[in-house]
């Protein structure tokens, strides 16, 4: 983890979620401002990066890995909330504590921003105010998105569901058009899915090896995914194949 921070992120032009980070629309001039209160932090998979009601002195985007949002109840017990993937921005400008626990699934990498430089920046930068309002409401459809998951949803297209939604993420990230079969790494293990689907171990295990089964999928090892056909794994999930993969 360290050779990707010091050798590969030296420069904001190198870094692969550029064109999906809250600085995407920057110009050269901003970036370089950016450049000022940016620095990059790294987490162990396992590790808290924040917890629920501490106060956070940065903001930032995750660059490799995934990390999980979880609530904890009054009695104990912890619900996974959301997932943060490559590109996914951490914190909220103008609120001073962390409204969930941020936990690192995978080994993380993160660009962090001092939080008071970047609000002030927000309202000195049209460009980042723009992007992060674009990011806030498209993480608004997404929570929409899993509400209908995790309420209407089968086990099967439960399962199928989270498949895509990696999928179309991966595909976005790496610049992938429609067309031909994807493969991606699932950064969760078949523990995490349960959790976040409110489904048991168990059902996760069976529904995968039945999509398998069926030819909608393929696994090469317990994490690689190969979907030959996105459409076939979207109706599957449920979902409109129109709306899915970018063309």
């Amino acid at each position: 983890m360290k050779n990707f921070t010091t050798d590969m992120m030296r420069e904001c032009g190198d870094c692969p979620i550029r064109h999906r980070a809250v600085c995407a629309r920057c110009e050269s001039d901003e970036l370089e401002r950016l450049e000022e209160v940016k620095y990059y932090r790294t987490y162990e998979a396992g590790q808290t990066v924040v917890w629920s009601g501490d106060r956070m002195e940065f903001v930032g985007s995750v660059v490799k890995g995934v990390a999980s949002l979880t609530q904890t109840m009054e009695d104990g017990r912890t619900q996974m909330v959301g997932l943060l993937l490559p590109s996914d921005f951490v914190g909220r400008p103008g609120r001073d504590a962390a409204a969930y626990d941020v936990v690192a699934t995978t080994d993380l990498v993160m660009c962090c921003f001092r939080k008071k430089p970047f609000e002030n920046l927000m309202l000195q930068t049209p460009h980042i105010a723009q992007r992060l309002l674009e990011m806030t409401l498209d993480e608004l459809d997404a929570a929409r998105e899993w509400m209908l998951v995790l309420g209407r949803k089968t086990a099967r297209e439960k399962i199928a569901s989270l498949l895509s939604i990696i999928a179309r993420r991966d595909a976005t990230l790496n610049l992938r058009t429609g067309g031909g079969p994807l493969e991606f790494d699932l950064p969760l293990t078949r523990e995490a899915m349960a959790d976040y689907l409110g489904l048991t171990l168990e059902t996760v295990s069976r529904q995968i090896n039945a999509l398998k089964r069926d030819g909608v999928i393929d696994l090469t090892g317990k994490r690689h995914v190969i979907v030959p056909d996105f459409d076939r794994l979207a109706e599957e999930a449920g979902d409109d194949s129109d709306g899915g993969m970018p063309s």
